[in-house]
Order: C-alpha cells, then sequence, then structure tokens
C-alpha cells in the first residue's frame, strides 16, 4: 500500500503521485469513481457491469427488504 502527501493547488485539483498510479494501474483517460466515506475521499475505478455479476450471489431478501413505494 502506497502512501503520501498531496497539496490541493489553486484550482482545487489533485496529483495522483507515480507510485500510487502504477500500484492501480491507472492510466490517463481512464475513469474514476469518486466518494466521501466516513470523512475521507475514495477514489475507485469505474467497473464494468459485467465484473459485478454474482455480487449478491446467496443473499437471501426478505418481503419487508422490497419497497413497493418506488414503483409507478
Amino acid at each position: 500500500m502506497q502512501r503520501a502527501f498531496v497539496k490541493v493547488s489553486a484550482k482545487c485539483q489533485v496529483l495522483i503521485p507515480k507510485a500510487v498510479r502504477e500500484e492501480l494501474k491507472i492510466h490517463p483517460g481512464q475513469k474514476l469513481f469518486m466518494y466521501t466515506f466516513e470523512g475521507s475521499i475514495r477514489l475507485s475505478p469505474q467497473r464494468q457491469i459485467s465484473e459485478l455479476r454474482g455480487i449478491v450471489r446467496g443473499m437471501t431478501w426478505r418481503r419487508e427488504d422490497r419497497d413497493r413505494k418506488d414503483r409507478f
């Protein structure tokens, strides 16, 4: 795991250090998903929908888990 301090520019831009880019295989033009979690900023590479196949396999749903109010 790479760690580094970065500085926010006058335009509120941040440079991802080379060691971090190499470890995560981030390349120019690649889209990243940015979100906040428990007071920190997180970046993750955009994933293809096909990579999500089977992500909830084995999960059981209860009848009350489904909200019928979101239907037309």
